[in-house]
C-alpha cells in the first residue's frame, strides 16, 4: 500500500512539474512587426521538433487584452503542450491605434512570421490551428473569409479555425440593431467599413474547416454562429457549431480544463489533422 501511494505521488509530482514547466514560454515577445504590440509567445513541447501548433488570438472588445492572460493561456497550455502540441499566444495593435481590419492584418502577419520561421521555432507549418476568443475570434473568422489578407502578409492557409464565442460575425446585422457601445467604438458609423470587417459578408469561397463555439446564454451569439456556418457549408467548407450552456468568459477559460467541452473540441481537431489526432489520442 505504501509503495503504491509513493508511486502515485511521484506520478502526480511529475505531472505537476511538466505542467508548471509548460507555463513558461520557450520564446517570449517574438516580434512579427515593428510595433511594440506585434509580439507573440510560444510554448513548446519538450519532445522533438515539427510540433503542430495552436495559435491563439485573445479577445477584449478590440481595445483590451493581453497574450499572457491566464484565461487565454493557462488551461490550454497545461492541456496541449504536454501532449506534444505547441501553443502560441499573440498580441496585436489595439484600438484606437488600429481598427479591426488592421488587427486582422496583424494576425495574418504573425501567422506568416511563424510559418516562415517554423523550422527555427520547431513548428510544423502545415499543421497550424487558429483559435480566437471574442474579438480574437472575429479577427480569425475575417482571415478565413478574406484570403486577400493572407496574400498581403505572405501567409499560407492553415489547418482549421476554432471560433470561441465570436464578438461579431455579421457586423451589419449588429450595427443595424440594438447593440452595445463597444461595437460603435470598434466599427464606427460607416456601413462600408462594417462590410469590409464582416466575416459573413466577406465569405465568398470555401475555406479550411471551421468550428464555431457559441454561448447559448448570450443574445444572438449562436444565431450568428449558425448563420456563418451554414453559409460556409453552402460554399463547400466543413463547418459546425458547438452551442454551450456557458458564459462568454467560461468558453475561453474552461477550454483545456473542463473535460467534456475540451474533448469535443479535440474531436474536431482530430478530424481535421492526423498529426493532431496522433498527439491527442
Amino acid at each position: 500500500m505504501f509503495l503504491q501511494r509513493l508511486i502515485t505521488a511521484f506520478v502526480l509530482l511529475g505531472q505537476f512539474a511538466l505542467a508548471a514547466a509548460s507555463m513558461t514560454p520557450t520564446w517570449s515577445d517574438v516580434p512579427y512587426g515593428p510595433a511594440p504590440e506585434q509580439r507573440f509567445d510560444l510554448y513548446s513541447p519538450t519532445q522533438g521538433n515539427d510540433a503542430p501548433l495552436i495559435l491563439m488570438v485573445h479577445g477584449g472588445a478590440w481595445r483590451l487584452g493581453d497574450k499572457e492572460m491566464g484565461r487565454v493561456v493557462d488551461n490550454k497550455v497545461a492541456r496541449w503542450v504536454p501532449r506534444g502540441i505547441a501553443f502560441a499566444s499573440l498580441n496585436y495593435r489595439m484600438q484606437p491605434k488600429a481598427p479591426p481590419l488592421e488587427q486582422a492584418r496583424d494576425v495574418a502577419r504573425a501567422l506568416a512570421a511563424i510559418q516562415h520561421d517554423a523550422k527555427k521555432l520547431g513548428i510544423d507549418r502545415d499543421n497550424i490551428i487558429l483559435m480566437g476568443h471574442s474579438a480574437g475570434a472575429h479577427l480569425i473568422a475575417l482571415l478565413a473569409a478574406r484570403p486577400d489578407l493572407l496574400d498581403e502578409a505572405g501567409a499560407r492557409p492553415w489547418r482549421g479555425t476554432v471560433l470561441l464565442d465570436s464578438g461579431a460575425l455579421d457586423v451589419p446585422a449588429i450595427m443595424n440593431g440594438r447593440h452595445l457601445p463597444l461595437y460603435d467604438r470598434a466599427f464606427g458609423n460607416n456601413p462600408a467599413d462594417w462590410l469590409a470587417a464582416s466575416p459573413y459578408q466577406q465569405l465568398h469561397q470555401a475555406t479550411g474547416p471551421i468550428l464555431a463555439v457559441c454561448s447559448s446564454r448570450r443574445a444572438n451569439s449562436c444565431q450568428q454562429a449558425e448563420n456563418f456556418v451554414v453559409k460556409a457549408q453552402e460554399l463547400g467548407t466543413k463547418a459546425a457549431t458547438l452551442p454551450l450552456d456557458k458564459t462568454h468568459v467560461e468558453i475561453n477559460a474552461q477550454l483545456g480544463d473542463e473535460a467534456t467541452y475540451t474533448e469535443e473540441v479535440e474531436r474536431y481537431l482530430n478530424n481535421w489533422s492526423p498529426i493532431f489526432a496522433k498527439h491527442l489520442r
